[in-house]
């Protein structure tokens, strides 16, 4: 397994879960994990997914992800999960 953390954050606005869900469902991009929170109209996702079975690489992941963010008004970013622990150990 291939773990990454994905991170949503912008404007509550509807269908962005449908929207980033139905990304990953259609690139075989399976969710381990997902919390969401609405703070003051602002919009945030965080997402533990499985890559290892996904139709593109990752690179191609993250810059298509990045696409659909800006699609819905939205920062959509990926880091593999060994670097996301590495950048927030203390």
């Amino acid at each position: 397994m291939k773990k990454a953390i994905i991170t949503v954050v912008g404007k509550d606005r509807v269908g962005i879960t449908a929207r980033v869900c139905t990304y990953l469902a259609e690139r075989q991009i399976n969710i381990l994990d997902i919390s969401q929170t609405i703070v003051g109209g602002y919009f945030n996702m965080m997402m533990v997914v499985d890559v290892s079975g996904a139709s593109n690489n990752f690179d191609g992941i993250a810059n298509e992800l990045k696409e659909v963010g800006k699609g819905i008004d939205c920062i959509i970013r990926i880091q593999l999960e060994d670097i996301f622990d590495m950048m927030h150990r203390i």
